[in-house]
């Protein structure tokens, strides 16, 4: 493009790229950690039986329903609930609200790519803290004046989570600013640190509908805080981003919520499934991280993981390659049903060079 005069008003930045989303029906799709199993038949209830004469009005700042919904969920007040248009406008809000100091906010070199791209747009300085050679985070390392921490847990796309002792080591390490966990694949890990706001008023738990509970596309999601930092949250979006989440939005998330039966079979379901795939590919000469996640994070012995990626694409099964350092010889890919990961198996078995037995 020739230079034009306006160019350099323009903004500066690297996007973050999601993978690729192909509409066929034909594909198997396993490259966004989306949940291969329907919503909750009460969340598919609520949306056939809402009443879309109501959508002539604009839906509450503040659903009560689903907040409320959270917070019983949790054993919370309702007042320690924050919602919004999915965990990206959740964080967004989040890293608006906290991180406003001359100080870097800290979070891993292999994580989540968005949070990067945040802090370019909000001008925030950050330092990136590297994961060891096995990926792990080393809680000491955060143990460093800081404008705030950022840490999801488990970790993205590694697959790695850990406990409470390391949850609690790290809020004991940063009494003085806002520790954000993101729980995004929380309940794929068997662990969850929103207890313990009642204990630490700096720490934000986030969490996202989008995987767990099937609701990828309703994009709710929420946060869990001290009630003076939830005020916060609500002031910015109320500010920056004043669009609550829709009407629909709103009963589908409730119901997915109050339905905890349908939440842990789904759940079980998709863990049960991640076991036996990592048994499996183990077999064929993979080496695995421990997943906490509805997703598992593989290097094969002696196949790149550029090959099997396009290998498994030229058949119609989509994992996700990140063509990035230190994991470049990785695939995340995705848990489907049981039947998509036999299909995902069975080419691996058939593909030149894999070793099996």
């Amino acid at each position: 493009m020739t230079n034009k005069p306006w160019q350099d008003k323009l903004i500066d930045i690297e996007p973050y790229v999601a993978g690729e989303q192909p509409q066929s029906a034909d594909i198997i799709k396993l490259n966004a950690n989306e949940n291969p199993y329907p919503p909750s038949p009460s969340a598919a209830a609520a949306i056939r039986e809402f009443d879309g004469n109501t959508l002539k009005k604009y839906p509450p700042i503040k659903p009560t329903e689903l907040r409320n919904a959270v917070a019983e969920h949790y054993a919370l007040d309702s007042s320690c609930v924050f919602s919004g248009n999915g965990s990206d406008d959740v964080l967004a809000a989040a890293f608006r609200a906290f991180f406003n100091s001359d100080m870097p906010i800290l979070f891993p070199d292999i994580t989540y790519s968005f949070y990067p791209v945040w802090c370019s747009l909000m001008k925030i300085p950050y330092k990136v803290l590297p994961v060891d050679e096995n990926f792990e985070i080393n809680i000491e390392d955060y143990a460093q004046p800081n404008g705030g921490v950022v840490i999801p847990n488990p970790n993205a796309p590694t697959a790695i989570g850990f406990g409470e002792e390391k949850i609690r080591r790290l809020l004991d390490l940063n009494r003085d600013c806002i520790v954000i966990i993101d729980e995004a694949y929380a309940d794929f890990s068997g662990y969850s640190c929103v207890g313990l706001i009642k204990e630490y008023d700096n720490l934000v738990v986030t969490q996202t509908f989008s995987k767990s509970r099937s609701l990828a596309g309703m994009r709710v999601a929420a946060a869990m805080a001290d009630p003076y930092l939830i005020s916060y949250l609500d002031a910015v979006k109320d500010s920056y981003n004043s669009y609550p989440l829709d009407s629909i939005a709103v009963k589908a998330g409730t119901a997915a919520v109050r339905d905890e039966e349908y939440f842990r079979i789904v759940t079980d379901k998709i863990i049960a499934t991640r076991q036996r795939v990592s048994e499996e590919m183990k077999e064929l000469g993979f080496i695995l991280t421990d997943s906490r996640t509805n997703f598992i994070f593989a290097r094969h012995v002696s196949l790149s993981a550029k090959e099997i990626f396009e290998y498994l694409k030229s058949k119609g099964v989509y994992v996700r390659h990140f063509d990035l350092p230190r994991i470049d010889n990785y695939l995340r890919i995705t848990i489907g049903t049981d039947e998509d990961m036999d299909t995902m198996l069975a080419l691996l078995r058939s593909m030149p060079g894999i070793l099996q037995g």
